[in-house]
């Protein structure tokens, strides 16, 4: 049987290629790069269909296929949140992906998207940040210290320049590791005794926590005048971070409103309250934050075209030694002749 064609052999980015990857080009800089090319795409908004993604809730969490297209392009995301995995040794959320051209439908690329998840959403945190935050905000209030609050912090200070954290989990034993983690990176590292005194005197808040369910991690009085919010742990039905007596203070900034209402903290709220979509502010077509009294709000749930920029940022990226070519698709001498491909390998074909 003759060799796949190229067409036939899909490059693969494992976990351990994604870190080597990672580690060659600089965590912050693929956070930057991975932003701007955020960036681009969300000025080049309406190029994309805008699906929402398609959930399937259980009471242990929820799995989620992210599927999006800018007519040249196909990606989709797999993806999962589960809070209670932790409990067991195994990750809250894990995920791989796809792109595709859509002229063939041919998938040119196949990723793990547990490490590109997370990557993408802190690029996604830092990019709104940058245009809505107040001007030369220096200290980012971390609430939430789990597997996400790493990339967070660098991606903000990449973006923003806050390198000055203030720290905040209920579990001790993850500020501790988080703390262990950013000492060697150059932050101003503040550890706090509750959510309102991290949030206390701090440009950006970001709220990042996993559990399933209506949740108040930062009460409404301890968010101030000039504030920048960024909560990315609520992200499914019934799974907020924010108390909804605070979110009429906030000018709010979403993704997708459709996908949004139904699964952010403006779920709280009623369905005709009013949002920008933070890509207007991106292509300058909406204001962002209006005054320095401002508090704005980014209320984050993770958008497939947020997905499609980190696949097409790592396609760009990837080097032959950085991944494994896939037989993954059948590749028969004559197209028509799927049957003859499979008899011709016999009941002792090699694998």
């Amino acid at each position: 049987m003759a060799a796949p064609s190229d067409k036939a052999l899909v490059p693969f980015v494992s976990v351990a290629h994604m870190m080597a990857l990672v580690h060659r080009i600089g965590p912050e800089t693929a956070l930057q790069e991975i932003a701007a090319v955020i960036e681009a795409d969300f000025r080049r908004w309406d190029s994309f269909d805008r699906t929402p993604r398609l959930p399937a809730h259980s009471p242990q969490g929820v799995i989620e296929l992210m599927p999006t297209t800018d007519g040249a392009h196909y990606s989709f995301k797999y993806v999962n949140g589960h809070p209670g995995n932790t409990r067991t040794g195994l990750q809250t959320v894990a995920a791989f992906g796809l792109l595709a051209e859509v002229a063939t439908g041919y998938p040119v690329l196949l990723t793990e998207m547990t490490l590109l998840t997370a990557l993408r959403t802190a690029a996604m945190s830092a990019v709104a940040a940058k245009h809505l935050a107040r001007p030369g905000a220096r200290t980012h209030a971390l609430i939430g210290n789990g597997a996400q609050s790493e990339f967070q912090a660098l991606a903000i200070r990449a973006l923003t320049g806050a390198d000055r954290l203030r720290l905040f989990d209920t579990d001790p034993a993850a500020t501790a590791k988080l703390m262990r983690n950013l000492a060697p990176l150059g932050f101003h590292l503040t550890t706090c005794p509750s959510a309102e005194d991290a949030a206390a005197g701090a440009d950006i808040v970001t709220t990042v926590t996993a559990d399933k369910r209506n949740a108040r991690v930062l009460a409404a009085n301890a968010v101030a005048p000039g504030q920048h919010l960024n909560a990315v742990g609520g992200d499914c039905p019934g799974k907020t971070e924010l108390p909804p007596e605070l979110l009429p203070r906030c000018a709010i900034f979403v993704e997708h409103p459709p996908q949004t209402r139904v699964e952010g903290e403006i779920q709280q709220l009623p369905s005709d309250h009013p949002v920008t979509e933070l890509h207007r502010v991106i292509a300058g077509t909406a204001p962002g934050r209006r005054g320095p009294d401002d508090i704005t709000l980014f209320d984050s749930v993770g958008f497939a075209i947020e997905d499609f920029s980190a696949l097409v940022w790592l396609k760009a990226r990837v080097t032959p030694d950085l991944c494994q070519p896939l037989d993954l698709i059948a590749d028969p001498d004559d197209p028509r002749d799927l049957w003859g491909m499979l008899m011709r390998a016999g009941p002792d074909a090699s694998v």
